[in-house]
């Protein structure tokens, strides 16, 4: 659903994604701990060997157990004495780290900045190592996330049609149905954990159904999204087989509903059945195209949403100043505040941390910063929207702020093609919780949360909650009365 996603989480177990180091506990997002100390050894990777020239400050360590808790600190730090930064990744990698809001902004437009890994300049250490793990074996490159205009504009335009505000808005009563049903699971026992029973199965399940996977092959792709997105820790490798199990399902897919489609499209043709026409009737599809377009729409199209609801349900926990006026504003019936503060809590604590891997193809210069060819960029979303050079007081959380051109979902040609869906699930899911549970609370210190964290997606392993219990809630339909859905 966006041009960005987590593509190189490891297959160790209990690592933050994209970090190679564990995911540890420390103080929660936005209070300011030191990131810098205290990380285990050979776990984190400093922004520089001593400090850069003229600052006289040390740099502080990155990708440690503290800066997965809370990146804010470093970030702040990077953004005042070396807004584009050179960095030896954990993987690695060597790549720059663009912080400033405006240098950002610039690198997510500059078209001299390519998302083809073919222009990645790699040493023989590094192969492979910006990608998802076995996409390259599953044939499964050749995505938004990977490629330039004119193949990028051509697939894009494609895949548009599934993601206008009239599709979407159409959309509505099944996303409402689907966190009706997830609450419901666990509504009446008081208790839940709202990544593995809410945030993780809801958007999960919303994109299976506009992708047009059958209902019940839809647990399958939970389990390997699961595994994916690495909840906890799992088996080394299960991340590529995972990959290659989607790639397998996706093939078999196509190739069904190319068998099955009728002449004519009929009225909300799922996604799948749209990309399959447009290969058969002169878009030059290829099938592999088709393949890594659906995993990626489904791989992209969860991940992001899951840290939003998690990241946001979280903040509103520790902000309960902020919390009571969003529960205030919904029961008036009021919808202004819920709208404005999906977007803070997107540029507060985001679900992307970095936009995924750019590689630039000629020499450039960012912030002042000369550039070589080859060179990896990472533009840091999460640092870029608490630059208080473009939002005033931004490390303080206000759901009512008005300015707020976040880069959360991105800028330019590859912003987040379906953020018109993950605003939907977003407002739906905060907005129900609230209202059906309304004293929702934490079941668990914030010192004790565990972030997967890491390079390029940012959320939460586990968001334990406690309530009083709520009977299910119950639907009346048109034709049969009432029934619990």
């Amino acid at each position: 659903m966006t041009d960005q996603l987590n593509p190189d989480t490891p297959d160790g177990p209990d690592a933050p994604a994209g970090t190679g180091a564990p995911a540890g506990t420390g103080s929660p997002a936005g209070t300011g701990a030191s990131a810098a100390a205290g990380s285990p050894a050979g776990t984190g990777a400093s922004a520089e060997a001593g400090s850069p020239a003229g600052t006289g400050a040390p740099a502080p360590e990155l990708f440690t157990w503290e800066f997965a808790a809370d990146p804010y600190p470093a970030y702040a730090w990077l953004r005042e004495h070396a807004p584009v930064h050179r960095t030896k990744l954990p993987s690695g990698v060597d790549a720059w780290l663009v912080t400033r809001y405006a240098d950002a902004k610039q690198a997510l437009a500059d078209q001299r900045l390519s998302k083809n890994p073919a222009h990645h300049d790699e040493p023989a250490h590094a192969k492979g190592k910006t990608g998802i793990p076995g996409e390259r074996k599953a044939e499964l490159m050749t995505h938004l996330l990977n490629i330039d205009p004119p193949d990028h504009t051509r697939l894009r335009r494609l895949v548009s049609k599934a993601f206008t505000p009239r599709r979407v808005a159409e959309f509505t009563s099944r996303v409402q149905e689907l966190t009706d049903q997830l609450i419901d699971g666990f509504a009446e026992r008081g208790s839940a954990d709202l990544i593995h029973e809410f945030a993780f199965p809801l958007p999960i399940y919303a994109i299976c159904d506009m992708l047009g996977v059958p209902r019940e092959d839809q647990d399958d792709f939970r389990d390997w999204a699961g595994m994916m997105i690495r909840h906890g820790g799992g088996p080394r490798g299960g991340v590529a087989r995972s990959v290659k199990k989607m790639r397998g399902y996706l093939a078999e897919l196509i190739h069904r509903k190319r068998q099955a489609l009728p002449a004519e499209p009929a009225p909300g043709e799922d996604l799948i059945s749209a990309l399959i026409r447009a290969s058969d009737h002169g878009e030059h599809l290829t099938e592999n195209e088709a393949a890594a377009m659906a995993f990626i729409l489904l791989f992209a199209g969860f991940e992001t949403t899951v840290n939003l609801i998690g990241n946001g349900t979280y903040a509103l926990l520790t902000h309960p100043g902020q919390r009571e006026r969003l529960q205030r504003s919904l029961a008036a019936g009021e919808r202004d505040l819920l709208e404005t503060g999906v977007e803070e809590l997107l540029r507060y604590d985001g679900p992307v941390e970095l936009a995924t891997w750019r590689f630039a193809t000629v020499p450039l210069t960012i912030g002042g910063q000369d550039i070589a060819a080859g060179d990896p960029v990472l533009v840091v979303l999460a640092a870029a929207d608490r630059d208080p050079e473009r939002f005033a007081d931004p490390d303080v959380l206000d759901l009512s702020r008005r300015d707020n051109q976040h880069l959360g979902y991105g800028h330019g040609i590859h912003y987040c093609l379906g953020a018109p869906l993950a605003r939907l699930e977003g407002q739906t899911a905060l907005a129900t919780l609230l209202t059906r549970l309304p004293d929702l609370r934490l079941a668990a210190d914030p010192a004790d949360l565990r972030w997967r964290g890491g390079l390029i997606m940012r959320g939460l392993r586990t968001l334990p909650v406690a309530f009083t219990p709520a009977p299910p809630a119950v639907c009346r339909s048109e034709d049969d009365g009432p029934s619990v859905m």
